[in-house]
């Protein structure tokens, strides 16, 4: 049961810091864990790794919020960490991909 609590400990961090950049080590961190043991966990657990699940997790406010709001979708690309529209894009072909 450890283990589920330190995992919710490290998604209410990500959850807390979606809007910034996250770095792997800081999430480990916040389930006082190394990076190496903290990844194998979370994949175990989740299935996902945790990039996978940062970038979903990004990717469906992103979509929350373009269809929520007029905000133009370079605004957007660029609030959840995306260079370019086409990168944003790409990111949600891909995860179309991989969900369908």
């Amino acid at each position: 049961m450890e283990i589920l609590k330190l995992l919710r400990q490290s998604i209410d961090y990500v959850e807390q810091h979606l809007h910034l950049p996250i770095e792997i080590d800081d999430i480990a961190r916040s389930a006082m864990s190394s990076k190496y043991h903290f990844q194998r966990m979370f994949h175990a657990v989740t299935g996902v790794t945790v990039t996978q699940y940062v970038r979903n997790r990004r990717l469906t406010l992103a979509a929350q919020e373009l269809a929520g709001t007029d905000c133009k979708v370079i605004d957007v690309a660029l609030k959840y960490g995306y260079d370019s529209p086409a990168a944003f894009t790409k990111a949600f072909q891909r995860m179309n991909t991989s969900c369908g």
